[in-house]
């Protein structure tokens, strides 16, 4: 988990100078997957299973973290990242300052902070591109212990002031760290589709003192959660979205995802049915919580529904779970999608009597379900959320492993998590303002081409 004592950066590469950061347009960039030739964390050396066993690895390890922060309470005015470093799945390119300095950081719909690495230095993991320089930047202005946001933050995190300058102080989970100035500065934010965008005053995260396990091509995170300093926030455009192609499949194919701000996150893309549910409101703000209701399995219908101890007096109470609202968290950044044991068991068992093979054992214990005939039949899986059911083909929900055929999906009895296998080929909308998650089933590939 990370605490920290405030932030928020942006992204990419653009130039259009707004006087206002409530940006009434919009725009659309790369949403670059890891594991894509487009990326530098691309090894062509890797084979397809390497790049999925990597991914689930990293599937469970952030899940961890992402628990351990929501297993502490936190003040509104203390900004969180659950980042794990090198964990993020999807990356955005960014640039800082005037002149623009192009970065290149992880996007995460699970975090509030943006920060990148600044000179001078003291103690900095290796990146490959050059740290960004505060001295050489016409528009950077660090913030003053009297500023407002800084004042905020110290009423809850009196470390947050030094000499009179504004400081975040971050530790991960695995004792990873950044540590830094808080301070505004100009972002370019680079469009597909029409001139660069440059944004004033933006609030961000200096980073001076840092390591851990960050990998050295990225150069730190961009924040995509509900948070109020997060990148959506700041800029003001409300909404956002994003249509995510398949990422383990042909290398040739060069398709790059995009993610759309502002007007350009309006639902109107591609030819399927819009259907939208509650993004539930949370005292940790970063989070995306939605309300599933329910799974089904061609005809049969799996209540999200257990026996868990209620949050009242009485300590004997229990709830039934499927009557919680915001009871899982749709998240960009872990592949796989974690489901509370009970649903995942009566889903595993349902599967087992409707798909007509006998199962096989996973040999690296990775995953549950497995089948060693690629070519079976396997059933459309629906998530039912308050207010909306999505209906997902076999690609969404079930993985190729050499020559296994497995279920994406795994128990967990501590967190609930809609991963991103079940958004591929799904147009997603997060609407800040209304509240509301929208889901569309469409060919990303043409959208995003």
């Amino acid at each position: 988990m990370v605490s920290i004592s405030f932030s928020p950066l942006c992204t990419l590469c653009l130039v259009v100078v707004f006087l206002t950061k409530a940006l009434a347009f919009g725009f659309t960039a790369d949403l670059i997957h890891r594991d894509s030739p487009q990326s530098p964390f691309y090894n062509p050396l890797s084979t397809k299973m390497d790049r999925l066993n990597n991914a689930i690895k990293r599937s469970f390890s952030r899940a961890a973290h992402l628990k351990q922060s929501l297993s502490q309470s936190h003040s509104p005015n203390t900004i969180q990242s659950e980042i794990i470093p090198d964990s993020g799945e999807y990356l955005m390119k960014l640039s800082i300052g005037t002149p623009p300095v192009e970065t290149l950081g992880i996007a995460d719909t699970g975090s509030d902070l943006t920060w990148t690495q600044c000179n001078p230095c003291r103690r900095c993991y290796k990146q490959k591109a050059p740290l960004f320089n505060p001295k050489n930047s016409s528009t950077y202005r660090e913030l003053s212990c009297q500023s407002q946001p800084c004042q905020d933050i110290s009423r809850d995190n009196p470390s947050a002031c030094h000499n009179n300058i504004c400081h975040y102080d971050l530790t991960y989970g695995d004792r990873s760290y950044s540590t830094g100035t808080i301070a505004t500065e100009t972002f370019t934010l680079g469009s597909t589709s029409s001139r660069p965008v440059s944004v004033p005053k933006m609030i961000f995260g200096c980073g001076h003192h840092s390591g851990g396990t960050f990998n050295n091509f990225s150069t730190g995170i961009i924040g995509l959660g509900g948070g109020s300093f997060s990148l959506v926030s700041q800029l003001g455009v409300g909404k956002f979205s994003y249509c995510l192609s398949g990422f383990f499949g042909n290398e040739t194919d060069v398709t790059i995802n995009k993610i759309n701000f502002g007007d350009n996150a309006a639902m109107v893309s591609g030819s399927g049915v819009v259907v939208s549910t509650p993004i539930i409101p949370n005292e940790i703000s970063t989070f995306y919580f939605l309300t599933l209701k329910s799974i089904m399995v061609g005809n049969k219908t799996l209540t999200h529904k257990t026996k868990m101890k209620s949050s009242n007096c009485d300590n004997n109470a229990t709830a039934d779970y499927e009557q919680q609202a915001g009871n899982i968290i749709i998240d960009s950044g872990t592949t796989l999608t974690l489901l509370p044991s009970h649903l995942y068991r009566n889903l595993e068992s349902q599967l087992r009597k409707t798909i007509k093979s006998k199962p096989s054992e996973d040999p690296q214990g990775l995953l549950g379900l497995c089948y060693s005939d690629t070519n079976i039949d396997l059933p459309n899986i629906t998530f039912k959320f308050t207010g909306a059911e999505l209906e997902l083909p076999p690609m969404n929900t079930f993985v190729q492993r050499g020559k296994l055929v497995c279920l994406g999906m795994v128990p967990s009895d501590d967190i609930a998590i809609f991963g991103n296998l079940n958004q591929i080929n799904v147009l997603i909308g997060y609407d800040l303002v209304k509240k509301q998650l929208s889901f569309m089933p469409t060919d990303c590939r043409k959208i995003n081409n």
